[in-house]
Formats: structure tokens, sequence, C-alpha cells
């Protein structure tokens, strides 16, 4: 099998090992994979180099609103198939990750074989959906507007939106990136244009539209 560059996304060191092990002997020693432990790490990753064969995603990341992660990926790295991992296997979650763009979903709960199977579907072109993904995605209206709000967003906005809606305040922010308030204004400005929100309250209700689980 080719050589393949993959980057691993998830905030656990345990399983993050879990997933080196299964896709060194799935793939073979020519295969490069990378870790990332947050959203923050793995847009970093992304920005040195843009041309990665896989991203294995885990739904709840630090830096991350749910699907907000995977939303962001296929909005500015469309290239790139996305497979999520998470332990939250129910039918919604799985039909949600469809609906929102990924390329696959592999429960946590998956054994070796099953993980190596899926990254090596995917990686050949294909998609690859355990059996609770045949169910109906239950998608509003309003979840489908805020992902596409959310897909044209750059990352140094995705970041302040996160923050915004983490309740910190201008001067916090601009803090945290190291840039000035004024920038921090901007992003500010700019996000709410492109999410067609006045405010931070909307900014945050909308970001909530892409929680794994919707409420009822």
């Amino acid at each position: 099998m080719p050589a393949y560059d993959i980057l691993i996304a998830d905030d656990h060191p345990l399983f993050r090992s879990a997933l080196q092990q299964a896709l060194t002997l799935g793939l073979g020693s020519g295969g490069r994979l990378v870790e990332a432990d947050s959203i923050a790490v793995l847009e970093a990753r992304l920005a040195e180099k843009s041309d990665w064969d896989l991203v294995l995603l885990d739904l709840n990341m630090p830096g991350a609103h749910g699907f907000s992660g995977l939303v962001l990926l296929r909005g500015q790295y469309p290239q790139i198939p996305v497979v999520m991992i998470s332990a939250q296997e129910d039918t919604a979650v799985v039909a949600r990750a469809r609906e929102f763009g990924a390329a696959g979903f592999i429960p946590k709960s998956s054994s070796l074989e099953i993980i190596q199977q899926a990254v090596r579907t995917v990686l050949d072109g294909d998609e690859w959906w355990p059996p609770q993904a045949r169910a109906k995605a239950s998608v509003s209206d309003e979840a489908k507007a805020a992902s596409a709000g959310l897909a044209s967003l750059t990352p140094q906005q995705f970041r302040v939106l996160t923050m915004v809606c983490d309740g910190l305040l201008n001067k916090q922010i601009a803090y945290e990136l190291n840039v000035s308030e004024a920038t921090v204004k901007a992003h500010v400005t700019a996000i709410f244009r492109k999410l067609n929100v006045r405010n931070r309250t909307q900014a945050a209700l909308l970001l909530q539209q892409l929680e794994s689980v919707p409420e009822e």
C-alpha cells in the first residue's frame, strides 16, 4: 500500500496511541501519522501542509462545538476527506456527520480491524459508515444555514467565534490570540456579517445548531 499522510485529531492521548497502533499495523510503516490534540493545533498542521490524505477528527475536540470542527474543515479544505470518530454512536450523531460532509464515521468502540478497514476504504476514495448511518439525518434548515455560514469563516474568524461563544470579551480574545483589540473587533464584525447575526447571543445560538445531538 502506498504511503499516506494522516492527521489524527483527538484530545485523548490513549486513543491517539490506539489509532497510531491500528493504522501502523493496517497501513504499513510507509505512512506518516501526525497528531493534534485541539482544533488550534489541527489548524496549525493544516496551515503547514494542505495536502493531507485524511483527517481523523474526534467529535468533541477542545476549540470546537459539536460538528463545527467538521464544518470548518469542509469549508477551508474541501479536498481533504474527514472521518469523524466518537464515543457518541447513536443514529442521530452518525446521520448528522454525514449531512455535514464527513466521508465516514468510526465509533470509538470499533475493533482495530474495523478501524483499519474504514481508513483503507476512505483512502481508496470511498466512504465508510457504520450500520446506524442508514437512518435519515435529522438536520434542520437552521442547522444547514449555520453550517453554510460557518464554512465561510477563516480559521482565525472561527477561533474568535468560539471564544465569543465561550463568553470572552474582545480584550480577552485579543490577549489570547496576541492581536490588537481593533483586529478582534474587525473579526467580530466580519463574523456577524457572514453568519447573518446581529450580536453575540445570536452567534452563540447559531453555533448551538451544530451540537452533536440536536435539542428537541
